[in-house]
């Protein structure tokens, strides 16, 4: 599993403390690469991961994927099935919408969203399909589908406003490995192509 995050795109919607009517909690959670290097995260030097258009196309419609604060599954904020969390894809990337429970955890998220203590989104995923490629002297891993488990707000988003700082150790590890797998596929692919060549 891996995950993306996302600052500066949380907001509440709907929400006021004072009539504990419905708590609506929104952001964006993915980003997706539209060309700008702002949209593009560094995996290491020399190598980027750029997640494309449709990748979350085929996870929003199927995937039962639940809100949580923190990725933690005992704060859980909603779900699409349930009808409490409703992800859809723009230009910008993957959004969500969430019908947050009216509980005393929610109550402290939002006192903390509107404090601006919490203000990024992140994302968990099993990458479905991808392409490797290199442009230039940079690596370039294409995320073309995924396996949505989680989306919502974190405390310690790893990508500050559109730039990418901090990033889970292990998260660079499974994109290292996909990249050695590709490269030793190109590598035995060079070889039958040399011995049928000649």
């Amino acid at each position: 599993m891996e995950r993306r995050y996302k600052n500066g795109h949380l907001c509440l919607v709907g929400y006021r403390a004072e009539d504990m009517g419905p708590i609506k909690i929104n952001g964006l959670a993915g980003v997706i690469y539209n060309g700008t290097p702002d949209t593009q995260f560094e995996l290491w030097p020399g190598g980027v991961e750029r997640i494309m258009q449709s990748a979350f196309d085929r996870a929003v419609l199927e995937d039962d994927v639940r809100a949580l604060f923190n990725h933690d599954p005992n704060k859980i904020l909603g779900r699409t099935s349930a009808g409490t969390l409703r992800l859809s894809v723009s230009g910008k990337g993957l959004e969500y919408d969430i019908d947050a429970p009216n509980t005393a955890e929610t109550k402290a998220l939002v006192e903390a969203i509107e404090r601006r203590d919490v203000t990024g989104s992140s994302f968990s995923f099993s990458v479905t399909d991808e392409r490797w490629r290199k442009e230039a002297s940079i690596e370039i891993r294409e995320i073309l589908g995924v396996e949505l488990y989680d989306v919502g707000p974190v405390t310690f988003p790893a990508y500050e406003a559109t730039t990418a700082t901090l990033r889970k150790e292990g998260d660079v590890a499974e994109a290292r490995a996909s990249f050695e797998r590709f490269r030793g596929r190109l590598t035995s692919y060079r070889r039958v192509a040399e011995s049928i060549g000649g």
